[in-house]
């Protein structure tokens, strides 16, 4: 029964903090550089989830050209900076990721 209550414990404390950020904090009173600092915040998040993915090959550190993950994403990232299209980056990378496996085997 401890677990649980440690558990539940660590969950509303996260929560609270998390929700009085939201709720208490008015964002017009932030300085300039701070909110311009948080545009950048989603991009980073994704880029941090998703680069172990593009260099990581059967679960060991791989920067090779056999990588066919790393190629669609830095393809992905090609396309991406110069379209700026979501739905295009998407389908090249995807594309481009079913290709190299297929090819590479």
């Amino acid at each position: 029964m401890s677990t649980w209550l440690a558990i539940a414990g660590v969950g509303a404390v996260t929560f609270l903090l998390r929700a009085s950020f939201i709720a208490f904090a008015d964002p017009h009173r932030f300085p300039g550089w701070f909110r311009q600092a948080l545009a950048f915040v989603p991009p980073a998040v994704l880029a941090a989830i998703v680069a172990p993915g593009l260099v990581m090959r059967d679960g060991a550190f791989d920067l090779s050209w056999r990588n066919p993950r790393l190629i669609a994403g830095l393809l992905a990232i090609l396309v991406a900076a110069r379209t700026r299209s979501v739905l295009a980056t998407i389908v090249s990378g995807m594309a481009a990721l079913w290709l190299l496996q297929w090819a590479m085997g």
